[in-house]
């Protein structure tokens, strides 16, 4: 009973960061797509700035259902996946985290 609610909670975060992407690539491709049709000047920089700040936030959901995860599995297997899956997103959250404060300073 326990290990699902807590399973459930864990898939509620994924599903909320896979949601996340997908709003702020479908509003990405809109902006984009609305700056060619009405010829405005190209902004992609604010543009980039919105969407990369969606993907931060997401991975932010990815992490916390991972370490939801590892409340239902404790094992050392899991725990050492879990250790590296933070890792790489918590470099691509750096690295986007940069690339934001660059492309504000650009504006």
């Amino acid at each position: 009973m326990y290990e699902d609610i807590v399973f459930f909670i864990s898939l509620f975060f994924a599903i909320f960061g896979a949601i996340l992407i997908t709003y702020g690539g479908i509003r990405a491709i809109i902006k984009i797509i609305a700056s060619e049709i009405f010829k405005r000047p190209y902004d992609y920089v604010n543009i980039r700035i919105d969407f990369t700040s969606k993907i931060l936030m997401a991975l932010e959901f990815f992490i916390a259902a991972d370490l939801i995860n590892s409340v239902i599995k404790p094992q050392l297997n899991e725990v050492i996946v879990l250790a590296v899956i933070v890792a790489i997103r918590t470099v691509v959250g750096y690295s986007l985290n940069q690339e934001i404060k660059e492309l504000t300073n650009l504006k």
